[in-house]
C-alpha cells in the first residue's frame, strides 16, 4: 500500500503517497477537485519498476487549504512552484510527470518554468480551461457574457459558499462522476467519500470558487507550443473510443 507523508509546499503543509523504491521517479498530479487518491489503481501497478508519488495539490485533498488572495494565489504558477520544490526537496532527481485534467496544465507549467526537474510529461484527458478569457471570446455572444456575470455572483461570498454547498453533496457528487466515468460500476461510495471528505474542510469552498473565478493564466496550447521536453497525450475518445460520456461535449482538441 502507498505510504502517507506530509511534508511542504509553498510554506503551507501538503499531502502525497509513495511507492516504489527503484527506478525513475514518478510525480501523478490530479484534477480539479481530485486527490492523490484518484491514482489508488495505477499506482501499485507503476511501483513495481518506477519510485511513484502522487501528491495531493495545495488546495486540494489532505494538503492545506489557505485563504485565497491573502495568504496564497491558486495559480498554476503556485502548484509548478510546489511540484518543483517537491521534486527538489522529497524526490531529489528529476521526474516524469503524469497529469490528469488540470493535472496537465501543472505539469507542463512545471516543465516550462522548471525544466531541470523535469524529463516528460503525460497527459490524461488535459483540461482545456474553457473558463479562460480568451477562450470565451469564440463562444456565441449570450455565453461569453454570461460566464462573468455568473463569476461575480459567485465572487459574493454567502452566495459562492451556497452554490458550494449545494455540491458538495454526495447524492450531487455522484450524478457528477457519472457523467464522466464510461464506467459507471467505477463510481463507488469510496469514490464518492473520496471527494466528499476534503470538501468538508475548512477553506475548501473558497478554493473551489477562486478556482471557477480564474480565467486568466496558461491555455494547454499556450504551454505545449514552449514545452522544453517530450510530452504524451491522451484523451477521452484515446482512453474510452465512443463509449466517453463527454467526448461529443467537447469538440474542442489540442493542436
Amino acid at each position: 500500500m502507498p505510504l502517507q507523508k506530509t511534508g511542504h509546499g509553498e510554506g503551507f503543509p501538503i499531502c502525497y503517497q509513495t511507492q516504489g523504491e527503484t527506478g525513475a521517479a514518478v510525480v501523478l498530479i490530479h484534477g480539479f477537485g481530485a486527490s492523490w487518491g484518484h491514482w489508488r489503481k495505477n499506482i501499485p501497478t507503476l511501483a513495481q519498476q518506477y519510485r511513484v508519488y502522487a501528491i495531493d495539490l495545495i488546495g486540494f485533498g489532505g494538503s492545506a487549504k489557505p485563504t485565497p488572495g491573502s495568504e496564497i494565489n491558486y495559480t498554476f504558477e503556485t502548484w509548478a512552484q510546489q511540484i518543483a520544490d517537491f521534486c527538489r526537496e522529497v524526490v531529489g532527481t528529476p521526474v516524469f510527470l503524469i497529469g490528469n485534467s488540470i493535472g496537465c496544465i501543472v505539469a507542463m507549467q512545471t516543465a516550462v518554468a522548471h525544466p531541470d526537474w523535469v524529463r516528460e510529461v503525460a497527459m490524461l484527458n488535459c483540461s482545456l480551461r474553457l473558463l479562460h478569457d480568451r477562450r470565451r471570446t469564440t463562444l456565441p455572444w449570450y455565453r461569453n457574457l454570461g460566464t462573468p456575470i455568473l463569476q461575480k455572483i459567485l465572487g459574493i461570498r454567502w452566495i459562492g459558499h451556497s452554490f458550494f454547498s449545494l455540491l458538495a453533496k454526495p447524492k450531487t457528487i455522484r450524478k457528477i462522476l457519472l457523467q464522466a466515468y464510461a464506467h459507471p460500476e467505477a463510481v463507488t461510495d469510496e469514490l464518492v467519500d473520496m471527494l466528499m471528505a476534503p470538501a468538508a474542510e475548512p477553506g475548501a469552498a473558497d478554493v473551489f470558487l477562486a478556482f471557477t473565478r480564474y480565467s486568466q493564466g496558461p491555455l494547454p496550447e499556450d504551454l505545449l507550443e514552449v514545452l522544453p521536453c517530450p510530452a504524451l497525450y491522451c484523451g477521452a475518445i484515446a482512453i474510452h473510443g465512443n463509449r466517453s460520456p463527454w467526448v461529443e461535449r467537447s469538440q474542442n482538441t489540442l493542436p
